[in-house]
């Protein structure tokens, strides 16, 4: 840990006191992060959970303060078994520390939607991102200079595979890390779900001193730390009910749509760029985008302006039709080559408009239609986190050992199983809504829908 001397105290709701250093605290207080408390961290959730107004200020400094409890466990090991096991040095903890958190400065407001549900620009995590928002054109990025912290923070958060040992980025960004080990326990507090997580699981981190990588001890006395690896298995699986319950709940897929369909109008009229997103919060993206509308006029300007009041109104677009990959597995791959990302705004827009123009001639009703297909990788997340197992010379990610753990082989499968192609009428009457879905179900020949409205 830092020998610096830790003078300031936050409060975290989740967490209880967390320390920072005074360099952690110039961090924190620069423009680029306190933009953070404007984005909340489940976007448009909050609109399904009420309580969901977190932000990703808050999961920064959580971030943070398991960081530090992980480092903390890793030197600790390190002393009792030195042959075996790294530790982590005074400055290398202050760059792991500082990466912690600044891991989520580069999200924009909404951006799962934009980004990876909608394909319309560079992930938050692209090298790109990271290149401006720590270079020397910001406050952030002149911090991180004056502290000697720049390069290495870059090439932990950013920088290629080798341009830093591999445990400086496992300790944030791994399938069990401190990212995660916050998110699951902040959004289950601000959500309602219950979730306990036993803080036992940070004290059987260890770093592998062949190999360099972050691992999770299983190994005692040549027998299996069943426990342990329960809570593991217990981690992966409190993740999956997370994105099933709340990360792609379909009223907040819905929502999402309706700033998606937004920022595509825009997109295409070249009314707004990728950049005018980077320093917005979620309610100054609402402002632009309703004044960039109102700029823009016509038929375009009008429906991005109505698609922000009906966002901020919650009078969101209804299903009418759902096409689940478990019943969609010839098809997949055509509906995400032809709908999905950036590139494909024309095809997604025809097929919209075809729908909306076969419902006024069915029904006499002008209806606006939204087609929403995420990237068939959906986020998935398998389970990359290294692990010591008894018997087995050096570490290997948990994945390897799946035959053994035929818990994690499902939650794989059931990861894959969360894509859904969906198609959103803004109507309410359940009898319409049923014949639009006819109708746009058969704009997809092959693709099957299960859903039935009413």
């Amino acid at each position: 840990m830092s020998t610096a001397k830790r003078t300031s105290v936050v409060r975290d709701p989740v967490h209880g006191d967390v320390e920072l250093s005074p360099e952690e605290l110039r961090l924190l207080d620069t423009r680029e992060m306190q933009r953070l408390r404007g984005v909340k961290q489940l976007g448009s959730a909050c609109l399904v959970f009420p309580g969901a107004t977190h932000t990703r200020f808050d999961h920064s400094i959580g971030t943070l303060h398991l960081c530090g409890r992980m480092i903390e466990a890793i030197n600790k090991a390190a002393a009792v078994a030195p042959r075996e096991s790294l530790g982590i040095g005074a400055e290398e903890a202050r760059v792991i520390r500082a990466a912690a958190l600044l891991h989520d400065v580069t999200h924009i407001p909404f951006g799962h939607n934009v980004e990876d549900q909608a394909g319309l620009m560079l992930r938050h995590d692209s090298p790109q991102r990271f290149e401006r928002m720590l270079g020397p054109g910001t406050e952030l990025g002149r911090v991180l200079r004056d502290l000697g912290l720049a390069r290495d923070v870059a090439s932990v958060l950013s920088g290629p595979a080798g341009a830093a040992p591999a445990y400086w980025s496992q300790i944030n960004s791994d399938t069990i890390c401190s990212d995660i080990l916050d998110y699951l326990q902040r959004d289950a507090h601000f959500t309602g779900l219950k979730l306990a997580i036993d803080p036992r699981i940070l004290s059987y981190f260890r770093i592998d001193r062949a190999s360099g990588n972050l691992y999770v001890d299983l190994a005692k006395h040549g027998l299996l730390r069943e426990d342990t690896l329960s809570e593991i298995v217990r981690l992966l699986e409190a993740r999956y009910h997370f994105s099933e319950r709340v990360y792609y709940h379909h009223a907040k897929v819905s929502a999402g749509a309706l700033i998606a369909r937004a920022v595509t109008l825009l997109l295409a009229a070249n009314a707004v760029r990728e950049e005018d997103f980077y320093d917005a919060t979620d309610a100054s993206l609402l402002v632009l985008l309703t004044a960039r509308g109102e700029r823009l006029g016509g038929t375009s300007g009008r429906q991005v302006v109505s698609l922000v009041e009906r966002f901020e109104a919650r009078r969101l677009p209804k299903r009418v039709c759902v096409f689940p990959r478990r019943a969609n597995l010839d098809v997949q791959t055509s509906l995400v080559e032809r709908y999905f990302a950036k590139d494909r705004q024309r095809e997604r827009a025809e097929v919209e408009g075809r729908i909306q123009d076969l419902v006024r001639f069915a029904t006499g009703k002008q209806i606006d239609i939204l087609v929403t297909c995420p990237a068939r990788s959906m986020q998935l997340k398998e389970a990359a986190t290294h692990v010591r197992w008894p018997g087995e010379d050096g570490v290997r990610p948990l994945s390897h050992y799946s035959d053994r753990v035929p818990r994690l082989a499902d939650l794989e499968q059931s990861y894959r199983d969360l894509w859904k192609f969906y198609v959103f009428a803004d109507e309410t009457d359940p009898r319409l809504l049923a014949k639009i879905g006819e109708i746009a179900a058969g704009e997809f020949p092959g693709a099957t829908n299960v859903y039935k409205p009413g």
